[in-house]
């Protein structure tokens, strides 16, 4: 009578999770939605939408998303399979593995970096690629 079906990740496009500025959290987050944070996390992060890390925002852990738009300051690392976004007045430190990246001028950006790329081919050591043997 009461029952309530889980939502699907198609039910959950367009709705947004929210921390606001002034709350902390200490442990980990995994959300289907998307998720905007204004506040403090401290521990691990995992969505399969997108994380915005405002302004006033910040992360110490690691986070695994698809998508990243970062304001505020990340320590830690972090995996997103398609696109991140550094604002001007970001911090990062730590780790990068991402599909691309995007750095505004004036974010300090002091983390390795790793791009991830879809297609299917092997650097050789002369830095060139050749086709992904089939086995």
């Amino acid at each position: 009578m009461f029952d309530k079906k889980a939502k699907s990740y198609t039910d959950l496009l367009g709705k947004t999770n929210r921390i606001v500025e002034g709350t902390i959290i200490n442990g980990d987050i995994i959300s289907q939605a998307d998720f905007r944070l204004d506040g403090e996390l401290t521990g691990n992060f995992q969505t399969k939408g997108k994380i915005v890390i405002g302004p006033a925002g910040s992360v110490t852990g690691d986070i695994i998303c698809k998508n990243a738009d970062i304001e505020g300051k990340f320590n830690g690392k972090i995996k997103v399979a398609e696109v991140l976004n550094i604002k001007s007045k970001a911090s990062i430190y730590g780790e990068v593995i991402c599909g691309k990246l995007s750095v505004e001028p004036g974010a300090d950006f002091s983390a390795s970096c790793k791009m991830k790329t879809n297609s299917k081919t092997n650097p050789t050591n002369d830095g060139e690629s050749r086709p992904e043997e089939t086995k």
